[in-house]
């Protein structure tokens, strides 16, 4: 029985093993960039054309939907008088899909009079290659504003635009709401964006150029920190790598990419490369401009951005106001697939240059703010350069590692004890005299 029960705790732990290399993650078929890992707890769900029929989003949750072109589609968000909400989607067309310049999407939420409270869209622009594009819209509570206050139903609309020279199938949606924290105190926040940030860009990092592989989505972005990095393997035609960087309250974000030399060709391709950032809830921050290549190293930087800041949200300009919150801002890198006619389909070596500037500052929200901040363990991760899911998994190889420490302790003991009870058993028994006759005057003795 005993040795039945170790080989279950053995089998457990080796089923847990194979469970946790089993999450999705980087998989690349054969010569092929790997495919957008979608969260693995995203809800699917069906957008509406009718707003009566639109099924309800939950805060705090990813959903997973798809899109045809033209099409306006409907999900429902029920919100109290007092929480400011966030619906980003973003947007994944097929691989090998033809878009056109201005093709995209555009999220909207509303009131139940059809009135916006916000919106904002994600499109191709000069880079008009396929590629995971996301942007998000809110509600939010403002003091002086007679828009969109009020408890109640509503609706957050999805809207397609493609040319018609545009590939004409679906694209998937990830979909993701999430509350903001509530702030511990409303009346002392500044209610004015600042007029002046540090805009200089700074001296690029000095340390030692170091490994990383992209992740394939948001899902599974590998952690980064301040420092150079190369993507392990990089970066091939049509591929998108996605990374993420913890920025806290007070903190800037400033990234450059470069791309290797290859001597393949000298071919000019313009809009080679793109580079983009999102926020902490997934809404587009900023992109570069698009990089053109032609077979030398070249380089593409973000525009330098204000330090993380509340206030940041009253700027009329979206770049600005998008770096409202503290958390994991997203990295996005896509080679462009008309590389692979010019230069081979082999991958191009990609350098980031990442560097977080500024002291950190103390959260304006009470409690726990989730996704909008920056803990110890998010610091670690971008350090070791885990992604969610490898620092998920880590720490259930701990507790499966604890577990199994504890339950070999257990057997341990169990035959220790079992040994000693034994071997008093076997000195406490009678002796046998020779020729195995039983002691004189005593019972039989039953061995």
């Amino acid at each position: 029985m005993r040795q039945r029960n170790r080989g279950r705790v053995a089998l457990a732990a080796v089923t847990a093993m194979c469970a946790a290399a089993a999450l999705p993650g980087q998989a690349f078929a054969a010569g092929e960039p790997a495919a957008y890992t979608f969260d693995p707890g995203a809800e699917k769900i069906v957008g509406t054309e009718v707003s009566t029929e639109a099924a309800a989003l939950t805060p705090g949750s990813v959903y997973k939907s798809s899109i045809r072109p033209g099409e306006k589609l409907y999900y429902r968000l029920n919100l109290d008088a007092k929480t400011n909400a966030y619906v980003s989607a973003v947007a994944v067309p097929g691989g090998g899909g033809q878009v056109a310049y201005g093709d995209g999407i555009k999220v909207s939420i509303r009131d139940s009079t059809d009135l916006q409270c916000s919106s904002q869209d994600a499109r191709f622009e000069s880079a008009e290659f396929p590629r995971p594009i996301a942007t998000y819209a809110y509600r939010l509570m403002e003091k002086d504003s007679s828009t969109c206050q009020d408890a109640g139903t509503y609706n957050v609309l999805i809207e397609r635009e493609s040319k018609e020279t545009s590939a004409p199938g679906a694209w998937d949606l990830e979909l993701r709401y999430e509350s903001e924290p509530q702030l511990k105190s409303a009346g002392s926040m500044p209610t004015d964006a600042p007029e002046n940030w540090p805009s200089a860009s700074p001296v690029p990092p000095t340390t030692a150029p170091q490994k990383r592989s992209g992740g394939t989505s948001y899902y599974d972005a590998t952690g980064l920190e301040t420092g150079e990095w190369q993507e392990e393997g990089g970066i091939r035609p049509g591929q998108t790598l996605f990374y993420r960087v913890p920025v806290d309250w007070g903190q800037q974000i400033f990234v450059t990419a470069d791309l290797s030399n290859n001597n393949a060709s000298d071919e000019f391709i313009g809009n080679a490369l793109a580079l983009s950032l999102d926020n902490p809830a997934h809404g587009h921050v900023d992109s570069a401009t698009p990089l053109s290549y032609s077979g030398k190293p070249a380089s593409v930087s973000l525009d330098p951005l204000p330090p993380v800041a509340y206030e940041n949200r009253y700027d009329s300009t979206s770049s600005v106001s998008a770096m409202r919150f503290a958390g994991w801002y997203y990295l996005s890198v896509t080679l462009s697939p008309k590389i692979a006619k010019s230069y081979g389909d082999k991958p191009i070596p990609l350098t980031l240059k990442v560097k977080v500037e500024g002291k950190a500052g103390s959260s304006p929200y009470t409690g726990d703010a989730g996704v909008f901040s920056v803990t110890s363990h998010d610091k670690d991760m971008a350090r070791s350069g885990q992604s969610g899911p490898q620092a998920a998994r880590s720490e259930r190889m701990k507790t499966i590692g604890a577990a199994g420490i504890g339950t070999g302790s257990v057997l341990v003991l169990g035959l220790g004890v079992w040994t000693l009870l034994a071997r008093r058993r076997t000195s406490a028994a009678p002796a046998v005299p020779a020729g195995g006759e039983q002691p004189y005057g005593g019972p039989p003795q039953a061995w």
